[in-house]
């Protein structure tokens, strides 16, 4: 293998970027991006009989494998881009990391195969992760990979601190947003969308990828990495919310999570253990309140 080495915030060396007027970082839609790739097709329609040939765009996914401290324990699918949000996201919402304090460094090496990502992490937290014995491989954003014991894969983190909830309308605000700012979603139909929002509705950051708990834990990679109030907003999120959705918001403090698609019954039952207020179904003009189940 050769690999490449770089601290990029992709971990690959062409991704053209622009800086939006809040200032994060945005892909520019009209050049070829390192998330997709392009692949010639047959279109057909009931309209047209015959197939036409086109040039559609393809979502990529590339196997990266996260290390610590020099040994690598999983590896995950995932969008090759803001690899070192995915790390540092992934790292504190699974409980590796209690504080981004306890992350020293990232380095990321690109090899044809795939993509290691090698962080350097507190000597403590690093005894902690070995005993846990995680080295499993993870699918495309599967909310449990790495995870060898029911215990861990049940964990359940603090009550985060009681907030009053965002208005419906705000809510309704950022859903009317969120495909202005899913630029990868328009070009390929095959990304989920994390965003995070100000108490008005207004999206202040979001990630792609597609991998639904990959987009979320670079959110929260990403809102770590600026400092942010998790009592200042809400995250709305383009898929249905799973428990480990709700898992990942409550263990950054977030009291808030607006799902465009239905929770389960125990993302449910794990909001109402940990204080997190629930919203699912949200659509234009409508949306459903989980948790508390009584507003």
């Amino acid at each position: 293998m050769n690999p490449s080495k770089g601290k990029s915030t992709t971990g690959l060396p062409n991704k053209d970027l622009e800086v939006s007027d809040a200032g994060h970082k945005q892909l520019k839609p009209t050049k070829q991006p390192s998330q997709a790739q392009q692949h010639r097709v047959q279109r057909w329609s009931s309209e047209r009989p015959q197939p036409t040939s086109a040039q559609d765009w393809l979502a990529e996914e590339t196997p990266v494998a996260l290390c610590y401290n020099g040994v690598c324990h999983l590896v995950m699918m995932v969008t090759p881009d803001y690899l070192e949000d995915f790390a540092l996201g992934f790292s504190l919402s699974e409980g590796i990391l209690e504080s981004p304090g306890q992350l020293y460094g990232i380095d990321i090496e690109v090899h044809e195969q795939g993509i290691e990502v090698n962080l350097e992490i507190a000597a403590r937290q690093a005894l902690a992760l070995k005993a846990q014995k995680r080295n499993l491989t993870g699918r495309t954003g599967c909310g449990l990979c790495g995870t060898d014991s029911l215990e861990h894969a049940n964990r359940q983190p603090d009550p985060v601190a009681p907030t009053e909830p965002v208005t419906d309308e705000a809510i309704q605000q950022a859903l009317s947003q969120l495909n202005q700012h899913q630029p990868m979603q328009q070009l390929t139909g095959a990304f989920h969308g994390a965003a995070w929002c100000n108490r008005d509705g207004e999206i202040q950051l979001l990630r792609e990828d597609v991998g639904r708990h990959n987009a979320l834990d670079k959110l929260l990679g990403a809102l770590a990495v600026d400092g942010f109030d998790p009592q200042q907003g809400f995250v709305l999120i383009s898929s249905r919310a799973s428990y480990e959705m709700v898992q990942k918001t409550a263990s950054a403090g977030i009291s808030q999570l607006v799902a465009v698609s239905a929770p389960t019954a125990l993302a449910v039952r794990l909001a109402e253990q940990t204080g997190v207020r629930l919203t699912g179904f949200a659509r234009d003009g409508s949306h459903v309140h989980y948790c508390p189940p009584c507003l």
